[in-house]
């Protein structure tokens, strides 16, 4: 069995947020692992895109492995992480003395990876200003740092992922349609662990083993039973879910015997396919057709604080999908950060922080309620 795996450290039994393993048994493996070797042979550019927990970033240093810059650094980066104000600064460098604003990083990104290659995760939340100077790293081999005139070179091979479509963010425009069109013929699809189902028994068998030996000396196996049911589930999560679902499993099971009663699996449905790209027919004006008429129902149905309740699903989902990242949302919202803290607080999906003080009495809970409505009130 080809196997490839992502360096974790050994001594560490928690899960990780990331997918450690990639098999390639299934007949769409196969065609994956062509495609990623025939990309690996050049120096151009490659975006790889898939949803999360699907392997990128393990595909991503295998393609750094097999090419020539194979003994330089490989330097990863997640640009949904990346603070927006601080991005350009912290990938491209600034000039000293030039008086930008901002702390100057000790070494950018792209000159930690001199050399080698720079590894952009979820290149879909990278600011648009940062997309500008990546654009002209891609075409120029070349960086201008925050605060100076003239450019610099820099000999890195980048290679982005995505897990959401870019085709979407350039039509709503939160990505450059030059910077997208510089992957035309470099993109390689990862498909979800659900399309390549050959491969999630060899993985569940990886996981079984890894763990196992960290659990105990002696060796833990898969039933029958088990083994319907990984094959049977469609992994919303992808290698990520199967890695987390095979290490709790392995707490409960007895005899080191893993069996269907022992995997607890979530009760999600899979993730539809994007919609549409925008167009003539437009995917995005669909969907808020359809998100204009659920409001409207709403309404009809006489709901009370109709508006509250639908702002607080959207920061909430917003809030999930920037990884629980305050700065990330309010940012991907164009909103404050104390909006959303109050109306993450206010419904309970952000724990409010401990306090040496006894609990609040009747009267300072209805101080704290005032203080929630003052900083939700709109400005005069």
């Amino acid at each position: 069995m080809r196997l490839l795996t992502l360096p974790t450290p050994e001594s560490t039994t928690a899960p990780t947020e990331r997918a450690t393993a990639l098999a390639f048994e299934d007949r769409r493996s196969h065609q994956l692992l062509q495609r990623v070797k025939q990309a690996a042979a050049g120096d151009a550019a490659v975006l790889l895109a898939g949803e999360t927990g699907t392997g990128k970033e393990i595909l991503a240093r295998y393609v750094h492995e097999l090419g020539a810059r194979r003994s330089r650094p490989f330097i990863a980066v997640s640009c949904a992480a990346l603070s927006p104000a601080l991005a350009e600064s912290a990938i491209f460098g600034v000039e000293q003395g030039s008086g930008a604003r901002g702390p100057a990083p000790k070494r950018s990104l792209v000159e930690a990876a001199e050399g080698g290659t720079l590894y952009l995760d979820e290149i879909g939340y990278l600011p648009l200003g940062a997309q500008a100077g990546l654009l002209r790293l891609l075409q120029d081999r070349e960086v201008v740092r925050l605060g100076a005139r003239q450019p610099v070179p820099a000999d890195v091979r980048v290679i982005a992922a995505t897990s959401v479509p870019l085709e979407d963010m350039v039509a709503v425009g939160r990505f450059r349609e030059d910077l997208l069109s510089r992957w035309s013929g470099a993109a390689i699809a990862v498909p979800a662990l659900r399309e390549r189902p050959g491969d999630i028994l060899p993985l569940a068998r990886h996981f079984v083993a890894v763990y196992g030996r960290r659990l105990g000396p002696a060796p833990c196996v898969l039933a029958s039973s088990a083994m319907e049911r990984l094959l049977a589930h469609p992994w919303p999560g992808n290698i990520r879910e199967l890695e987390h679902v095979i290490q709790k499993a392995l707490l409960v099971c007895r005899a080191g015997r893993v069996t269907g009663n022992d995997l607890r699996l979530a009760s999600l449905p899979p993730k539809a396919p994007p919609p549409p790209l925008p167009g003539a027919s437009s995917g995005v004006d669909a969907w808020m057709a359809t998100l204009e008429s659920a409001i409207t129902a709403l309404f009809e149905g006489d709901l009370p604080n109709v508006h509250e309740r639908v702002e607080e699903i959207v920061i909430r989902a917003a809030y999930r999908r920037c990884e629980r990242n305050l700065g990330h949302t309010a940012n991907r919202l164009g909103v404050s950060r104390d909006l959303v803290r109050a109306r993450l607080l206010q419904s309970g999906e952000l724990a409010a922080p401990p306090t040496s003080e006894s609990p609040a009495t009747p009267s300072r809970a209805g101080e704290a309620r005032a203080a929630v409505r003052e900083l939700l009130a709109p400005e005069p």
